[in-house]
């Protein structure tokens, strides 16, 4: 029933939030902040437990579970389960949730019970997205994000936050709808074959599928996933929703929204579309790599620094493309780990970012420069976040992308190529943004607030974070190989009749090896 009380407490938080500001505008900050702290201690509590191999109640595949039955005639269950995959996404979730209460501490002056409302129940959306295991309740949830992030940008975001707002519904909630048809299409297919009427996700797994049906049935669920990755093409909502929404709701856009479309292609597409998936990936991997090299280009045009940022999302969830569709486990596990070391860099930096906005009133790079000697603490922490996005070795970035180069390797060599490319151009921008806000001149003379305790708490938390994962990746590998196995067996069949099998299977042997810490080197050394 945990799993259960991750949801009802960001839910009743809420609401609680929503009903204190009429109060007082302190009580919805605090409410929230409980909230989320609490699902954050419950969910590190699970991960010590799972890690330790302690964690009471756990069956086969899943760590903790709860499957009731909801809505029978329809064969729709209220399934909620918890792997090693689902877990890190929890940890994630409620790390970057507090990150987002508290950069909007002082940001947020008007509606505030109703903007915590909002951050909340988009929180428990996201939490319902990585545990649902019925596809009609995984649908429920992926829409219960949309419209309270609707309703952040729209009321909280800046000049043109209504036209933002719109195309990001129009976006995703047209994509949404492709997935819907998919699911029922899969569910009704599997109604004529077996006779039973079910959305469950174990059950859908053996479903034969024609190639043509596969393949149709497949896009359907890529298309919305990739659209709130986002891929190139399906990319042009976010810069401007990035842009108009207030710092929190960039963080949350950046940090989990994108990352459910990621956590959607491992979870759903690979292990139910596994011969389709296995077919689409060359253009899903051409695709990734012109998502990064695309990203890395636009970003450096930029001058407003939010869209900056937001345009070196499409280039790093690239590689997170990338190393999905590799098909082994060394790109998967760097998929991974960019997904978390994105969201803790680039959510960083959109904080950064607000802040500096709230103290100097703009955004235009051309405006700013020198501000190092006014704000040492928040050039310190961007200077860091900057030397994070663009992979430096020693931080969390630069594993997630070290994996998953060297998976994609031996998928693709050319693609791999020109993806390594995406590296040096992310050094370029990266650097750009440090220089041109805090290194030589323009603003040096500004008399503004530099960060408070309050603010280099969270970046600091963020910021050890990135260096943990860094130096020490091995508890996220381990707690992430379960879950990626489960996923690719499907795949193992398929991928048995290329070229190339079994390079890939000792390479997923070697990935395995290496997360429990059982590798060796030639000379017989522990690697």
């Amino acid at each position: 029933m945990i799993l259960i009380w991750l949801i009802v407490i960001l839910l009743a938080g809420g609401l609680l939030a929503w009903a204190s500001g009429r109060i007082s505008h302190a009580w919805p900050r605090w409410i929230s902040l409980g909230a989320v702290a609490l699902d954050l201690v419950l969910s590190a509590w699970l991960w010590i437990q799972s890690y330790s191999g302690h964690l009471h109640g756990a069956t086969g595949r899943w760590m903790t579970q709860v499957d009731l039955s909801w809505i029978p005639q329809f064969g729709i269950r209220f399934h909620l389960a918890m792997d090693g995959l689902s877990l890190l996404m929890l940890v994630l979730t409620f790390f970057l949730g507090i990150a987002s209460v508290v950069c909007s501490w002082t940001e947020i002056t008007d509606r505030v019970g109703f903007f915590h409302f909002n951050l909340m129940w988009i929180l428990a959306g996201v939490v319902g997205v990585f545990l649902a295991m019925d596809l009609f309740l995984f649908y429920f949830f992926w829409e219960l994000m949309l419209i309270p992030m609707y309703f952040l940008i729209s009321i909280w975001g800046h000049e043109n936050r209504i036209y933002a707002a719109v195309k990001f519904f129009l976006f995703t909630q047209a994509s949404g709808l492709l997935m819907l048809l998919s699911i029922l299409g899969l569910y009704f297919v599997h109604y004529h074959q077996t006779g039973v009427l079910t959305f469950e996700y174990s059950k859908l797994l053996g479903t034969a599928l024609t190639p043509l049906t596969g393949m149709l049935l497949m896009l359907g669920f890529f298309i919305a996933f990739a659209v709130k990755l986002p891929m190139f093409p399906f990319h042009p909502w976010l810069p401007d929703a990035h842009t108009e929404a207030p710092t929190a709701g960039s963080v949350i856009l950046a940090g989990l929204l994108l990352k459910t479309g990621a956590y959607g292609l491992i979870r759903f597409v690979l292990p139910l579309f596994p011969d389709a998936a296995h077919r689409f990936a060359p253009i899903a991997m051409l695709l990734a790599v012109i998502g990064i090299l695309y990203g890395a280009i636009l970003a450096f045009a930029q001058t407003d620094l939010k869209r900056l940022v937001a345009y070196t999302s499409v280039s790093h969830l690239g590689f997170v493309l990338l190393g999905i569709f590799a098909f082994n486990q060394i790109a998967q596990q760097g998929a991974v780990m960019e997904m978390i070391c994105h969201g803790l860099s680039t959510g960083g930096l959109f904080i950064l970012v607000g802040a500096l906005q709230e103290r100097l009133h703009t955004r235009d790079l051309r405006k700013m420069g020198g501000l190092w000697k006014a704000l040492p603490r928040m050039g310190g922490v961007g200077m860091v976040l900057a030397m994070a996005s663009l992979g430096l070795p020693g931080l969390g970035n630069f594993i997630g992308e070290f994996l998953v180069l060297i998976g994609s390797y031996q998928a693709s060599v050319t693609l791999t190529v020109f993806a390594t490319i995406g590296l040096v151009a992310a050094s370029i921008y990266s650097l750009w943004i440090v220089q041109k806000s805090f290194h030589g001149s323009g603003m040096e003379d500004t008399r503004v607030r530099d960060f408070r305790v309050r603010d280099m708490a969270v970046m600091g938390a963020m910021i050890a974070a990135l260096v943990w994962l860094g130096l020490y990746p091995q508890p996220v590998l381990k707690t992430a190989a379960p879950a990626l196995e489960a996923a690719m067996n499907p795949v193992a069949l398929a991928d048995a009749k290329v070229p190339g099998a079994a390079k890939r299977q000792e390479a997923a042997a070697l990935m395995e090896r290496v997360s429990t810490g059982t590798a060796k080197r030639n000379d017989g050394g522990e690697l």
